[in-house]
């Protein structure tokens, strides 16, 4: 695509605050224009994540206008500003970005990454947010190691079936709960050891079952403040637990000191809101040299739930918010 094809203006979908809720609408924009160190991409598809879309999280301030929505894409190269050694136009990339839910979307040059060729547009655009925070719990603070027990609470949810996915790769072995059967049955097939079926904080009995006493040497708190206790109960001698998310809204737990001194436990949160860019990229760096190989040798697939067109992020976020998925929801780019 030459600099003369590329439209004057987009569709882009934003985001703003009302009330409690995080409303989207769309609106035509002009087309970004690259700076040193970023590239133009036409979009072909971007997921969501949920953290976006709450109000609590503190991305969007009430009151603030409606800005830009959307944090992946898979796309084309069609543009790029001076610095941006080893990619030209063509090249099919995906990585971070803000404004993803748009037809053409700026990337830092830090954040692009060649996509492998025997993956879609729509598993593309769901593995670098979802991989990379994985990584980071998993492999980077986590220091999960093969045959060891990891725990994740919440699994179903996209971050979730990532570390299954990349803990499975490591030779690791995996305890999820769910408050889907069927959900759980369905991550037997990805590599899920044990099951438990419960939205409650009462799993530590079957953990300990699972391990033979021994506890979760990793586990990682998707829920939040409700389970934060029982999973500090169900952890093993020297375990560690990751906090990444907490979509039942309780903010506070108790902590057991004396679990967390005796046991010499690690806790550890998992966000990038206060990270500078700098900090950021070596998450990519992280994700090209330990995931990004078993992406393309196929030994790991993105697994998306759900594709939606362009125009239905509306019902998109509604299918997100009533916790029917599995994985990643994906938007398509415009037409």
């Amino acid at each position: 695509m030459t600099d003369a094809s590329i439209p004057k203006t987009m569709k882009t979908w934003t985001i703003h605050t009302e009330g409690d809720r995080m409303e989207v609408a769309m609106a035509e924009a002009p087309i970004p224009e690259p700076g040193p160190n970023q590239v133009l991409v036409k979009v072909h598809a971007a997921s969501l994540n949920r953290g976006e879309f709450i109000a609590g999280h503190g991305l969007h301030k009430p009151g603030s206008p409606p800005k830009p929505v959307g944090m992946e894409v898979s796309g084309e190269v069609v543009q790029h500003g001076p610095g941006v050694p080893g990619y030209k136009v063509g090249d099919k990339v995906m990585g971070r970005c803000a404004g993803a839910f748009s037809g053409y979307a700026v990337m830092s040059g830090r954040e692009v990454i060649r996509m492998p060729p025997h993956l879609s547009w729509e598993e593309a655009a769901a593995a670098p947010l979802a991989f990379m925070t994985a990584h980071d719990m998993v492999i980077g603070q986590g220091k999960l190691k093969k045959d060891e027990w990891m725990l994740v609470t919440g699994i179903s949810a996209g971050v979730g079936v990532a570390a299954l996915q990349l803990a499975k790769a490591i030779g690791a072995k995996v305890i999820g709960t769910s408050g889907s059967a069927e959900k759980l049955m369905k991550l037997k097939a990805l590599g899920l050891d044990v099951g438990i079926h419960t939205r409650a904080a009462d799993f530590c009995d079957a953990v300990m079952k699972a391990t033979d006493g021994h506890g979760a040497d990793l586990a990682l708190n998707n829920v939040g403040g409700t389970v934060f206790a029982e999973c500090i109960k169900a952890l093993a001698f020297e375990g560690r637990m990751a906090i990444v998310g907490y979509v039942d809204n309780v903010l506070e737990a108790k902590i057991d000191i004396q679990a967390l001194h005796m046991k010499r436990l690690q806790l550890f949160g998992v966000s990038n809101k206060l990270r500078t860019a700098e900090q950021k990229a070596t998450s990519v760096t992280a994700f090209i040299a330990d995931v990004l190989p078993h992406l393309e040798d196929g030994s790991i697939r993105p697994f998306v739930d759900k594709i939606f067109e362009f125009g239905d992020l509306p019902a998109a976020k509604a299918y997100m918010e009533g916790n029917r998925h599995m994985g990643k929801i994906v938007l398509r780019g415009p037409a």
